[in-house]
Parts: C-alpha cells; structure tokens; sequence
C-alpha cells in the first residue's frame, strides 16, 4: 500500500513510481570534501566538540583533522602513502596460518562477551612474545583506547603530562580535553628529530603524571636509544612518575635496533594490532604493567568504556600474534624494500622535498624545501591519485607524512606518478 496513512501521517512512496538511486561515488566523494573546505577553521581551532562535565566544565575535542583527511580520500585512491600500516592481510590468510583447528575454532566460536582482561588464550600468546606474566596484560580495544584509560586516570586538578611534538592527536587532544596541562618536548629535523631526554627531565616536574614516548615515532621514523630509554626509565621512576611507551611500530627496525620497553619494571607499555602487526580491522591492543593497582584501574576504566573486545577480532589477533615471525616478517620485508626505493626517489628530488631517513616504522616526514604548508601540495596530490597525510594533522604544517608499506608491491608504480607530480609541481613553483 503507497500514499499517506491518514491515522498516522506516514507517507509510503509507491514503488512502482518512486526510485531511489544509490548516491554514485563521485557525490561520495564531493559530499567528503564538502566537509574538508572549513579544514582552515578547524586547525585554527575554532570548531570544538563539546561535552558537559561533572560540575560545570567541558570537555572541549578538538577536530580529528588526520581522520577527516584520511575518510574523504583513502577509500578511493588509486595510491595510498598516507596509510602507516604495513601490507594489508585477509582474514582467511590468518586462518590459514592458525591452521584447521584454529580455522573451525573461529567459524564455530559463540558470538557473546569476551572477558574483560581479554580472552585468557590471546593474553598468554601476547605475554609470550612480550616476556611477561600473562597477570600483567590488560587487552584494550587498540592503542587508542589504552590511551583514553591512561589519560583518564592521570586527570587531576593541576596535574601535567608530558608528549611529543610532532605526533598523533590523541596525545594532545585527550589530556587537553580532560583539563591537564600539555608540556611538549620537541623532535626537531634539525636533530634528525631525536628525542632529548635531558628536555624532557627539564619539563617535569611535582604534578607531572605522566611522560609518553613513541618509539618507532609517527609520523618520523625516529627512535630511541636503549641507553636512553633506560636513563628515563631511572628517573621516572625516581620521581614518581608514570612512564608511558607507545610501540605499535615495534619492532620495524631500518638499522639500529632497539628492545620493547617491557623489560623495564616499571614501564607501561602499550601496543596494538594496527601499525607492524597491520590488522587494524581486528580492533586489539593491549597495555603491559607490572603495577598490581594499575591494572585494577584500568580493568575498572575499561568495563565502562568497552567493556571487550569483540570474540572474533580476538581470535584472529591470537593467531596473528603465536604466528608474530610470519606476520611481522612480511612486514619487516615490505617496508624495508620499499624504503630503499624511497631513498633513491629522495635523492633525486632533494630541491624539491627534504626529510630525514626513518630509523624504524612504516612512515617518513618529508618537508618542503621551499617551506610552504604542505596541505596544498598533498591536496594536488590527490587529485593526482597519491595520497599522502598533511602535516598540520601533527602540527608540523611544512611537512607531510609518507607511508611506505601498505601499499606493497606497488609501491614503485607510486613513486613513478609521484615522480610526474613532483616535476610538475616544481615546474609551477619556478614560473608562479
């Protein structure tokens, strides 16, 4: 039956005259960068998602300008170096690496409530690869939700924490949302953005919670020494401190090597399934803390804000994580046979694009010689079918993040349009 209901008011189109046509993915697509034209605004800050608090105060987000850039272009694009995974896998490649068993363990398994720890099999299998107790590792939803627990708790009146600069969002928007000060210490190109830990010691101080790292660091590539982590690792725990190492992109490694932070007593480390392990489809990560009333703090933050992890994400990041030297030597393998294509591109176009060769990790920052903002030039890129990440996604607005393993073995068709791009975007340079 069509027309109005004349008891309810409910218009029901005939559907022998009406048709609805799928939006086609050139709208998509306009639709998408629609949203990008106030991008200018919102790095400016002035647009903010707010949330009312306890008390009165609010909570103030600011824009996730990466995530926004990445939706508008990622899904179509015929080259994707913004992505800073490493080569993408298929669930039946999983399966088929976990073997039969596995296989009908995950086609027959009960789609209900996981634990909320995590499911006792994945745990053992991290705990193993890490070197730990299986009693000291909270499951989270990726790295990301470690990072909201982490934050959450280290929320005090007048406390501080202390973050990289360049880096991911999260690492500011977070604590600035919840009302803690921000302290920076920079990784500087200049540095061949080094991290210094004599800088980051000058920045704490009494009401400093915590200090995060980032090693392999996104976007840059560049890592911290054992000797370094160690020394920090001394004096925050000297202090009080909570020492916070990020190690998604452990252990991609382009030369000097360093260990997982877990071998440090006193260190929380967080990790995931998304960046080395490129299986960010399957939304795991986890948290390594030794400290017994830590981890009751984060069980309890986490059964209000996930609750779990989803059964069949878990048991696919299990056989990723007992099957580690398959996954992570394909990625180990891609990256550093691309990056050696990589260094011969830069090489050739250093009076157009500088950068500093990544130590570790999937990614590079370039920078434009001639110092300009780089959205303009990422954006003629994509038009173009290359994609790259801006760096006013990570406050570094010169630069651009270049990823150089999700995109495999095609990666050198990628460098040779890019190469075409680069020498026109040179040429318009010299007669604008």
């Amino acid at each position: 039956m069509c027309g109005r209901d004349n008891l309810s008011g409910i218009f029901t189109p005939c559907s022998t005259n009406v048709r609805l046509k799928p939006p086609r993915p050139a709208d998509r697509v306009r639709e998408r960068r629609l949203r990008l034209e106030s991008s200018d605004k919102q790095i400016r800050g002035i647009f903010t998602c707010n949330v009312d608090l306890p008390g009165g105060g609010l909570m103030r987000l600011k824009p996730f300008l990466l995530d926004l850039w990445l939706d508008t272009y990622e899904h179509g694009i015929e080259f994707n170096l913004a992505s800073s995974t490493g080569p993408t896998w298929t669930a039946n490649e999983l399966l088929d690496l976990g073997g039969e068993e596995s296989r009908q363990r995950y086609l027959n398994h009960k789609v209900e409530f996981s634990r909320p720890a995590g499911a006792d099999s994945l745990r053992e299998a991290i705990a193993e690869t890490q070197g730990v107790s299986v009693d000291h590792v909270q499951v989270v939803t990726g790295a990301s939700e470690a990072l909201v627990v982490l934050m959450w708790l280290a929320a005090e009146p007048g406390a501080n924490v202390i973050v990289p600069l360049p880096s991911l969002t999260n690492f500011s928007a977070l604590p600035e949302s919840l009302g803690l000060e921000l302290r920076y210490y920079r990784l500087r190109r200049e540095n061949s953005f080094r991290t210094d830990v004599d800088e980051i010691k000058r920045l704490a101080d009494s009401k400093t919670k915590l200090i995060l790292v980032n090693s392999p660091h996104n976007p840059t590539g560049a890592t911290i020494r054992d000797s370094e982590m160690e020394a920090l690792h001394e004096f925050t725990y000297q202090h009080g401190i909570q020492l916070i190492s990020d190690e998604v992109f452990h252990p991609i490694y382009h030369g000097r090597e360093t260990k997982s932070a877990a071998r440090l007593p006193h260190t929380t480390v967080i990790n995931d399934l998304s960046k080395a392990f490129p299986l960010a489809g399957t939304r795991t990560g986890w948290i390594i803390e030794r400290d017994a009333e830590r981890r009751e703090q984060y069980l309890t933050a986490r059964s209000y804000f996930t609750a779990c992890n989803s059964t069949p994400g878990e048991i696919l990041a299990e056989i990723a994580v007992r099957n580690h030297f398959t996954v992570l030597g394909k990625t180990q393998a891609t990256a550093s046979r691309n990056l050696q294509q990589l260094d011969r591109f830069m090489a050739a176009h250093s009076e157009v694009l500088g950068w500093v060769r990544p130590l570790g990790g999937m990614t590079a920052f370039p920078w434009l010689v001639s110092g300009e903002a780089a959205r303009s030039f990422c954006q003629a890129a994509a038009d173009r079918g290359i994609l790259f990440a801006p760096g006013d996604c990570f406050d570094a607005p010169s630069h651009f993040r270049l990823g150089f393993a999700a995109s495999g073995d095609n990666f050198g068709r990628a460098l040779d349009r890019l190469e075409e791009f680069v020498k026109s975007w040179s040429a318009k340079m010299v007669t604008a």
